[in-house]
């Protein structure tokens, strides 16, 4: 059935918003952590599939880092292993890392590179074990309270942070066509696995890669100020500000802080972006609203930034 001429207008002015975008970006390094709802809702699982297979055949080069949080979480419950969290991390004892492999390197991470494939892509699921992709340290938790005259240092297991990024991995398989879907599975000079937060590994790829842009897929419609209207652009320094006043604060501070440090470090922009739109990253990266919140270091804030 043809289109309308409404619709072939609407059609044709979607796409020609689109065209200086598209020239901009070409040949640029794009992270994406993929998490949240877009994860778990099946419309929304194709429709970022779709999204990263575009990027690619229109000459963007897409990252995709994965977590997996509430599915390690199902199977450790269905495997009746009890779940402990300090300081909103889960403490990973050997037989806990054990599901945190399966469920990342193998459940989700198959998943996420089959949903890519079947939409015309050719995705390559790897961990961080896998060329040495992440060296990894043991993260060191401080745990304080207001008895405490000193915070303590507590050892939460197989729990760690980015210490190398393997950029050699990464490069050959981006100039070889192929989409890198990377889980946040560490290795340590010892050799054992490490449970890496996803939003961090995100940030340090897109650092080492020098990435135009940082996208979080987020459950919300993006950074809020105290009258919850969402902010739609905003420079590092301001970001700072919304921290120091208090606006921003408790579970989004780590996202948040992995955004800004990519930035300072080179990252062109971050996006914190709403993973509950459907095609979310195609509608940030090339129209003019976009569908969530822009950090860079620009003075000046344009929408193509």
């Amino acid at each position: 059935m043809p289109l309308s001429r409404a619709q072939a207008m609407s059609t044709a002015q979607v796409l020609s918003e689109a065209m200086p975008y598209i020239q901009r970006f070409v040949g640029k390094t794009i992270v994406i952590k993929y998490g949240g709802n877009a994860m778990i809702d099946e419309t929304l699982k194709a429709s970022f599939a779709r999204d990263v297979v575009m990027m690619k055949l229109i000459g963007l080069n897409p990252i995709v880092v994965h977590g997996g949080g509430p599915q390690i979480g199902n199977l450790l419950e269905q495997l009746k292993i009890e779940s402990h969290f300090i300081n909103g991390m889960r403490v990973t004892d050997s037989k806990t890392m054990d599901v945190v492999e399966m469920v990342l390197g193998g459940m989700v991470n198959k998943e996420i590179v089959g949903l890519i494939n079947t939409a015309g892509g050719k995705a390559i699921g790897l961990t961080g074990k896998d060329g040495e992709l992440l060296r990894a340290r043991k993260l060191k938790v401080k745990h304080k309270t207001p008895e405490m005259e000193a915070p303590e240092i507590i050892d939460i297991g197989h729990v760690g942070e980015v210490e190398k990024v393997n950029v050699k991995v990464l490069d050959m398989l981006v100039n070889s066509d192929f989409i890198p879907v990377i889980a946040p599975i560490g290795v340590g000079e010892d050799g054992h696995s490490y449970n890496i937060n996803a939003d961090l590994v995100a940030g340090k790829v897109a650092e080492v890669m020098q990435a135009e842009k940082l996208m979080l897929l987020t459950n919300i419609a993006g950074l809020m100020d105290k009258e919850g209207t969402v902010l739609t652009g905003l420079t590092t320094a301001q970001v700072d500000a919304l921290i120091e006043d208090g606006t921003i604060y408790g579970g989004m501070l780590p996202k948040i802080d992995c955004a800004l440090s990519a930035v300072k470090s080179g990252v062109r922009s971050a996006h914190i972006i709403d993973g509950r739109v459907e095609h979310a990253c195609m509608l940030e990266i090339f129209t003019d609203e976009g569908v969530g919140t822009l950090i860079t270091n620009n003075s000046e804030l344009n929408p193509a930034a």
